[in-house]
C-alpha cells in the first residue's frame, strides 16, 4: 500500500482551513422529492408499504449492535425504497454505527475505479459529514480520493436519506467502485478491511439485481446471485454474475463487501425480493433486494484503534 497520498493531504487541508462545500443532491426531485419534508414522508411511507417492514422503525433501540453490513436496492424509492426500507429496519432497531461506509457502483465509469469522496454529502434532510479518519485510511491504492465518479451517480446518494431518517447522527464514507477484474475486487476489499479494522463501521452495498427481463426470469435469475451471497461466496458470486451474464449492477461493490467481511463470523439472510412491476403493470422489470449480515457475537463499539 502507498503511503497517505496528496490527496489525504489536500483533504488536511481543506478541512483545516475552510469548510468543503458539500455535494450536492443530484437525482433528487427525481428518484425522491427535493423538499426534506415531502422526502422524510415518502421514506415513512416506504417503511410502511406492505413490501417494506409495513411499519415504521422502533424507536426503543437494542443495547447492542450485530448487523455488521446491509445490501439494498437504489433505483427511484416509488419501486425500491419500500425493500430498501426492508434492510433499515432493522438498522434502526440497534445501537448505532459509529460509521457508515457506503459502497455504490460507478454507473458511469468516469473518474477513478475506486473512488473515495472526500466531501461532506447534502441530500433534502441536511449534510451529512464524512468521517475523515476513515476516508484517510481508506485512501490508498487502489483506492483514490476523486469527486468525478460522485458527480452524477445516484447508487450511493440513494442510501443518504435512509441513513440520516434511521440513524441519529450519522457520519459517512462514500467509495464508488467501477466492474473489474476479480482481482482488483479482492484489493478494494483488503484496504475497506484494513481501514475498518478496530472502527465500529456498518456496510452499506448498493445494489440493484436484474433489468429488464420479464418477472419471472428476473427471479430466477436474481436467485442464483443471492444464493451467492448466502452463501458468502464473492468468487462465486462474481463468476455467476459474469458467467450468466446477469444484468445486476452492484456486483463490483457487493463483492468487495463480501471479500471484506469473509473472515468474520456472520450470517447472511434474505429479507425481501421484489421487483418493479410490482408496483405498476409492466412487461420487463429491475429485481431488487435487501439482504444483511449479521454478527454471530454482538459487535464491539469504536475502540481506541478506529481513529
Amino acid at each position: 500500500m502507498r503511503k497517505r497520498g496528496a490527496s489525504s493531504r489536500s483533504l488536511a487541508k481543506r478541512r483545516g482551513n475552510m469548510p468543503t462545500p458539500a455535494r450536492p443532491p443530484y437525482v433528487a426531485g427525481a428518484f425522491y422529492p427535493a423538499d426534506g419534508a415531502a422526502l422524510t414522508a415518502t421514506i415513512e411511507q416506504c417503511f410502511t408499504d406492505p413490501r417494506g417492514p409495513g411499519q415504521l422503525p422502533v424507536r426503543h433501540r437494542a443495547a447492542e449492535r450485530r448487523i455488521r453490513a446491509v445490501i439494498v436496492p437504489h433505483a427511484g424509492y416509488t419501486f425500491s425504497g419500500a425493500i430498501a426500507a426492508d434492510a433499515f429496519a432493522p438498522v434502526a432497531a440497534e445501537r448505532p454505527p459509529a460509521t457508515v461506509l457506503v459502497l455504490g457502483f460507478n454507473h458511469s465509469g468516469r473518474g477513478a475505479a475506486a473512488a473515495l469522496s472526500g466531501r461532506d454529502w447534502a441530500t433534502p434532510l441536511g449534510r451529512v459529514p464524512i468521517d475523515t479518519d476513515l476516508v484517510r485510511a481508506l485512501d490508498h491504492r487502489p483506492i483514490e480520493i476523486d469527486e468525478t465518479s460522485h458527480a452524477r451517480e445516484h447508487s450511493i446518494e440513494a442510501e443518504i436519506p435512509f441513513l440520516q431518517y434511521v440513524l441519529p447522527h450519522p457520519q459517512i464514507a462514500c467509495l464508488n467502485v467501477t466492474m473489474g477484474p476479480v482481482g482488483f475486487l479482492a484489493d478494494v476489499a483488503a484496504v475497506i478491511r484494513k481501514a475498518t479494522e478496530g472502527r465500529d463501521v456498518l456496510l452499506v452495498g448498493s445494489t440493484d439485481f436484474s433489468h429488464y427481463v420479464p418477472a419471472e426470469e428476473a427471479r430466477r435469475l436474481d436467485r442464483l446471485a443471492i444464493d451467492q451471497i448466502l452463501k458468502r461466496d464473492p468468487h462465486g458470486l462474481y463468476t455467476t454474475v459474469v458467467d450468466r451474464g446477469l444484468s445486476m449492477c452492484g456486483v463490483a461493490p457487493t463483492t468487495a463487501l463480501l471479500f471484506a467481511t469473509q473472515d468474520e463470523p456472520l450470517t447472511a439472510r434474505l429479507l425481501r425480493w421484489g421487483h418493479s412491476g410490482e408496483v405498476e403493470p409492466m412487461e420487463d422489470v429491475v429485481g431488487y433486494a435487501s439482504l444483511l449480515l449479521e454478527s454471530d457475537v454482538p459487535l464491539p463499539p469504536r475502540t481506541s484503534s478506529g481513529g
